[in-house]
């Protein structure tokens, strides 16, 4: 009968892992790495941008993410309205202003 069942045999002792701690600090010290050069940084825009926005105020000169240069004229919880030209004015999303330009910095441009 012992055709049905196969004989068990005994292996050789597997060879020690090779590196030891270094191969476990290896993958670790990327994550760390990587931690300072791409997620860091980005947070720190986004904190950055978000006090940008809550700071708004009328008046404010200030350049969307499309490139549109204009004077806060309105405000409210999530749109802001712009006056880019005399008579002329758009509703944007707060979050869509990209940079708070020095006041009387349209008038050069």
């Amino acid at each position: 009968m012992s055709f049905f069942i196969s004989d068990a045999m005994a292996q050789a002792p597997g060879a020690p892992p090779s590196g030891g701690w270094i191969g476990m600090l290896f993958p670790l010290g990327l994550i760390i790495i990587l931690y300072f050069l791409m997620i860091r940084p980005q947070m720190k825009r986004q904190k950055e941008h978000k006090k940008l926005v809550e700071g708004l105020s009328k008046g404010d000169e200030v350049v969307t993410m499309g490139g549109l240069a204009g004077r806060i004229v309105d405000l409210g919880d999530n749109f802001i309205q712009v006056e880019v030209a005399d008579n002329v004015r758009i509703k944007i999303r707060r979050s869509a202003v990209e940079v708070l330009l020095p006041k009387g910095q349209l008038k050069e441009l």
